[in-house]
């Protein structure tokens, strides 16, 4: 198979069929409801906190809290007074299963459940999958993350109803280098290899640095986008704000990192520091126009026809025209 990542493929431009570009409808349902994107921040400490989750719950943009220092039951139950849907992440642990006990027992349920690993290619995801639907059996449940055709054949067959794409290729990742394995640099192949035996939705995981690599993750198989370092650094932001040399900045560090473990101990994530973006609407409001502009190049109207289109493989030996999956 072909090797590339989001910075040597381009996608092929088709004849254009709209008027406007406003035109094309960016929209995607996921897990019975629709999102006007079709991404999602990533759910980490220093990208998303309840008020920025309710924010994009009440605005028609799809979230998935994250699990750290968070009592999940007391956040589901505020979400549902507010008439908002609930996306919770669970870890595989005893404490794990006692929040599914009590959201089934209080009533709250989770509309999504996101089972959020470094290595979700294991027995005890198949079994948090079972506990979440024996427990919880309405909640839609994403498990991940995982890099390879077998572990999402598997994760499928255990009961998963979407599975997410990436080992190690975010931002602030260092999986690779500490351990030899992932995705990081040849993410989109993994997700491409990843979405042609997927027989439900995928969610791509890391790697995104520009607008668009949305549309090139929704070409190669993605229902949806996970995105850190693009949505890190707004004002909304919950990392803590550092100046430097007069500018300021937003902490933003890694699931796997010391700074969110408290300890240094089975470290694959690091910190950095994002520059101060402006406020989430802008950023999501940009995404829209360009995702608009994205499918309005692939010769469509909708997200789906950015499928269709041809793309190439810019340098190495293996450049050229490849056609449809």
């Amino acid at each position: 198979m072909d090797i590339f990542d989001y910075d040597n493929v381009l996608l092929l431009p088709r004849q254009c069929r709209v008027d406007s570009r406003s035109e094309c409808d960016t929209s995607v349902v996921f897990g019975g409801r629709r999102f006007h994107l079709p991404v999602v921040p990533a759910n980490m400490k220093t990208v998303l906190d309840e008020p920025l989750a309710a924010w994009l719950a009440a605005n028609g943009y799809f979230y998935v809290m994250h699990r750290f220092d968070l009592d999940a039951v007391a956040f589901a139950r505020r979400m549902r007074e507010q008439g908002l849907f609930v996306s919770i992440s669970s870890g595989v642990k005893p404490h794990d299963f006692a929040v599914i006990d009590r959201l089934a027992a209080e009533g709250l349920g989770a509309d999504y459940i996101t089972i959020d690993i470094a290595h979700g290619h294991a027995e005890s995801v198949r079994r948090t999958i079972e506990h979440i639907k024996a427990r919880l059996p309405q909640t839609f449940v994403i498990a991940g993350n995982v890099g390879t055709p077998e572990a999402v054949i598997d994760l499928e067959n255990w009961g998963a109803d979407a599975t997410k794409v990436g080992i190690g290729p975010g931002k602030v990742c260092i999986t690779r280098l500490k351990t030899g394995f992932g995705t990081g640099g040849w993410q989109l192949s993994a997700l491409k290899w990843c979405a042609r035996v997927a027989t439900k939705p995928i969610i791509a995981d890391g790697g995104i640095r520009h607008h668009g690599d949305i549309a090139k993750s929704v070409r190669f198989g993605a229902a949806m986008v996970m995105i850190g370092s693009l949505f890190a650094g707004h004002e909304e932001s919950p990392g803590k704000t550092v100046e430097v040399d007069g500018r300021l900045f937003k902490e933003y560090y890694g699931s796997a990192s010391d700074f969110n473990k408290g300890e240094y101990r089975h470290v694959e994530g690091k910190r950095i520091l994002e520059p101060v973006k402006g406020r989430v609407a802008d950023t999501l409001r940009e995404m829209q126009e360009d995702l608009q502009s994205s499918i309005s190049y692939a010769g469509g109207t909708r997200l789906a026809d950015i499928r269709r289109v041809n793309y190439v493989i810019l340098g190495g030996d293996n450049a050229g025209e490849h056609l449809l999956m």
